[in-house]
């Protein structure tokens, strides 16, 4: 059925209805977005604290050391809550962080410029 027709035959209380079901998915979303938002201010906060604290032990008494700078324990925490977060994001935002509609878009318009170009030739 046309947009023009659907429109027609569709009642005031079904265009609420759906304004409404629209505006809840898209309050979840934002409410998803908002959670990892602060997810990823926490693990920025905490984790530079623990990287610092965990250099300057390292450091204090015993000079620099170059070595201690690549220890395992320094940046495990770090590791280990980034997987967790990559986690949360690709559950918040799904595929769209590497192939949203706008790459879809522009590749569909690079390859049928790529083909309209070969065959201008021919």
């Amino acid at each position: 059925m046309g947009r023009f027709r659907k429109y027609m035959f569709e009642s005031e209380a079904d265009r609420e209805l759906i304004s409404d079901e629209h505006y809840n998915m898209a309050y979840k979303k934002v409410k998803r977005i908002k959670g990892f938002y602060s997810h990823l201010r926490v693990y920025l906060i905490i984790n530079v604290l623990l990287i610092i604290s965990n250099l300057s032990r390292n450091f204090i008494g015993s000079g620099f050391n170059e070595e201690r700078l690549f220890e395992w324990h320094t940046y495990s925490t770090a590791l280990f809550w980034g997987i967790g977060l990559l986690a949360h994001a690709l559950s918040v935002y799904g595929r769209d962080i590497f192939f949203s509609d706008a790459w879809e878009e522009r590749k569909i318009k690079e390859i049928m410029d790529k083909k309209s170009a070969n065959t201008k030739w021919q």
